[in-house]
């Protein structure tokens, strides 16, 4: 029969033994590396799982602005239009609103550059940079010199949530609300063309 050593015994007996450290030895972790945990979604986060506002969020996704989507130290208003709203538009976000002569011929790095700035200027046109808004009002966006103007409808009869009783320019509704950890998202059944010369 194998009696184990006493120095066996001590040393399974030092493994198991909860080992603590005298308050002097801990080391505080720094707040920076802690994780940060939130009940809201932010506004990346809302956008991917609103299956009507997807064509909206994959042109927000090539930019570099797409980071203040998930920075929840910002505070923006996204009035995102539809997959349907973004359909029914003549010429597609990454087009712009310049006629282009079908006769100039462009490289292919050029096409890429005008249409990345394209896409920069119809996004940037739906981000409000603060948030929440109220709706009685007039906010600039990111695209320098556009704004939106809400307007009350005239026929409502004062019932149902704010953004459900005022419009957009040219008659644009609003169709939800979603709030999140960085702002407040508005589904909008149109779309807020740019239309200012950034350049």
């Amino acid at each position: 029969m194998y009696l184990p050593s006493i120095s066996s015994l001590l040393l399974v007996l030092a493994l198991l033994t909860p080992t603590f450290a005298s308050q002097a030895e801990q080391v505080a972790m720094h707040t920076e590396s802690q994780p940060t945990t939130s009940s809201k979604p932010t506004l990346a986060d809302l956008l991917t799982l609103e299956p009507s506002a997807s064509i909206f969020y994959s042109y927000a996704r090539e930019l570099e602005m797409s980071s203040m989507l998930s920075d929840g130290r910002l505070k923006l208003t996204l009035l995102v239009p539809t997959n349907k709203a973004v359909m029914a538009l003549a010429r597609k976000p990454h087009q712009g609103l310049d006629d282009v002569d079908d006769g100039v011929e462009i490289s292919e790095e050029e096409f890429d550059s005008r249409s990345k700035s394209n896409v920069e200027h119809w996004v940037s046109a739906h981000v409000i940079p603060e948030a929440p808004i109220s709706l009685d009002s007039q906010y600039e966006t990111l695209l320098r010199g556009k704004s939106v103007t809400f307007t009350p409808i005239s026929k409502n009869d004062g019932k149902g949530p704010e953004w459900s009783r005022v419009t957009l320019e040219d008659g644009i509704r609003i169709l939800d609300k979603r709030e999140g950890l960085n702002g407040d998202l508005y589904l909008i059944d149109g779309t807020n063309l740019p239309e200012v010369d950034c350049d």
